[in-house]
């Protein structure tokens, strides 16, 4: 099977609408979004909720009333402030446990977190491994670490071709769990200078970890003279670009109705997109 990850330097580039958009063309495939932060990949592909998994990562502090003798000695030290009142506040908690180990009564104990939930549905395009970080939970990495696995798991067992991944945008952690391993990385930028800058860090990190990567150039026509320069850019690292997508008011009444573009419109966008698809398919 070939694991496509499609990411952004930068969000609302378009990522998740290319996604919605391949999801329809390609044949045999699984589904994975791992935009844990803010995943919304499923608005576009109406799920049924198979499965329901907790994501357990990461400890919180808890306070044994019956034990604390209210010296306060957590509280002073917390660098956090997440401890008043003699109480902690799991939002703030970064789960380091040196209070556990300075509390002279021992009443402060480290517990596992239930830091959010993943998922497996069925949509239409075929199955789909999503998942929901919690409030102010920070260890997505590992979560998608988690939805990566399982959607590779479910892709071996029903013989699948193609797994496609809607990656988070930036260069952190989560962006490096969904593409270490990935056969190919699709880069969605736009012609703005923020999109070119953030184009560049993304592809270095697509080069360190030795990850072919193609670019597509999303609303090109907003600014021609930037997305020269981007192809410029591109053609000096050897990096394909492989869609010009214009910009077109269809995609946000596609993404309204909650219905791929490709599936919404039959207009020269969706045949730029096509176009693509056909391309990344013969890597």
């Amino acid at each position: 099977m070939k694991e496509v990850v499609v990411l952004s330097g930068k969000g609302g580039t378009g990522k998740t609408t290319i996604v919605g958009s391949l999801a329809a063309l390609a044949e045999r495939k699984v589904l994975a979004d791992c935009d844990v932060d803010a995943a919304d990949l499923h608005l576009l592909l109406s799920p049924l909720e198979k499965e329901k998994n907790e994501f357990w990562c990461g400890q919180v502090a808890h306070i044994d009333a019956d034990k604390c003798n209210e010296c306060a000695v957590c509280q002073e030290l917390c660098r956090f402030g997440a401890i008043n009142n003699f109480r902690v506040d799991a939002v703030s908690c970064e789960g380091c446990g040196f209070c556990s180990r300075i509390c002279p009564a021992e009443a402060i104990t480290m517990r596992d977190n239930m830091a959010g939930y993943w998922f497996i549905s069925d949509t239409s395009y075929g199955p789909l491994v999503h998942a929901r970080l919690g409030i102010a939970q920070e260890n997505s990495g590992k979560l998608v670490a988690e939805v990566r696995r399982r959607a590779r798991q479910i892709a071996e067992e029903q013989g699948l071709d193609y797994i496609i991944s809607d990656g988070p945008p930036g260069i952190g952690c989560p962006v490096i769990s969904s593409l270490s391993g990935a056969a190919l990385a699709l880069l969605v930028t736009e012609p703005s200078l923020a999109g070119l800058h953030d184009l560049g860090r993304v592809l270095g990190l697509c080069h360190h970890f030795g990850i072919p990567a193609m670019v597509c150039i999303n609303k090109y026509d907003l600014n021609e003279e930037n997305t020269r320069e981007i192809e410029c850019e591109c053609a000096g690292q050897g990096v394909a670009v492989v869609g010009r997508v214009p910009f077109d008011n269809v995609v946000t009444e596609s993404i309204v109705q909650g219905v791929p573009l490709v599936e919404y419109s039959d207009g020269s966008i969706t045949r730029e997109i096509q176009r693509m698809w056909h391309t990344l398919s013969m890597v």
